[in-house]
């Protein structure tokens, strides 16, 4: 009996205790994904989807400035250009997208330019299927003067330098003119010239520091994109345009000049 067991104390004892400590298996590593990144998740079977982070290009049927804007006006805007999915038309030129202004901030008089921002927030298909979202401005049209923060989804008015100066200049030249006018009657030429350059001067001054910059705008028939921030799924029920009233016509416009906001005349 005592045999038996010296003999597995011996032999069968570590031998059960290397078993018990056995380090487990390793999972096999899965492959990394090509270039590391994210792979796109396929629709299922008769859907279709556009990505998030898709640029849309769209063109504005209303105009929108810091000048008349408020918070929560509505902005109205039709797709310029349409957007494919897995060789399948799912949003239609002449697509309707609504927005809304988020953030309205007039132009300063001495410093600091308009802000306009906006966010998009429905899509209507031409058959009247809609998708919700909350996407943001991604670019702007070449033809409009201010300038895109892409981060804050806010356009920024142009500013006016050139019409500053401009407007000193115009007002000293004509405060001398005046000047010189009244120092030829008066026997005092050159004094009189002086105290009309001087005078001009101040009066161009005043209707600089007076007069507001120019308003950042989103014209009529001009174009900006809009960047999804989610994925729109569509099935082939929703793609049926049997019925759907025509497309429209997009809105044709020349954006405005930027025009700056004197609201105070000078008296030359």
């Amino acid at each position: 009996m005592l045999k038996p067991l010296a003999l597995f104390c011996l032999f069968g004892g570590p031998a059960a205790i290397a078993w018990q400590f056995q380090p487990a298996p390793t999972p096999p590593a899965q492959a990394p994904q090509a270039d590391g990144l994210k792979q796109r998740e396929e629709p299922p079977p008769g859907e279709f989807q556009v990505d998030s982070g898709t640029h849309v290009l769209l063109s504005m049927v209303n105009s929108v400035s810091t000048k008349q804007a408020s918070v929560g006006d509505r902005i109205y805007l039709q797709t310029a250009f349409p957007i494919l999915s897995n060789g399948r038309i799912v949003i239609p030129q002449g697509s309707w997208v609504t927005g809304t202004i988020t953030e309205v901030k007039r132009p300063g008089r001495v410093k600091g330019r308009g802000e306009l921002q906006v966010r998009f927030d429905s899509l209507v298909l031409p058959n009247g299927v809609s998708r919700s979202f909350r996407a943001d401005l991604g670019a702007l049209d070449g033809r409009n003067d201010g300038a895109l923060k892409r981060e804050e989804s806010k356009v920024n008015g142009p500013g006016d330098k050139k019409g500053d100066v401009g407007r000193v200049v115009t007002t000293t030249a004509g405060g001398a003119a005046i000047g010189t006018a009244v120092g030829a009657a008066s026997g005092h030429l050159g004094g009189g010239s002086v105290i009309g350059l001087g005078a001009g001067a101040a009066a161009g001054l005043i209707g600089v520091l007076a007069a507001r910059g120019p308003d950042a705008t989103l014209d009529r028939g001009s174009t900006v994109e809009m960047v999804l921030d989610r994925p729109l799924s569509f099935s082939r029920a929703d793609l049926d345009s049997t019925g759907a009233p025509p497309s429209a016509a997009l809105p044709d416009g020349t954006p405005r000049a930027a025009t700056k906001n004197t609201g105070w005349r000078t008296p030359f």
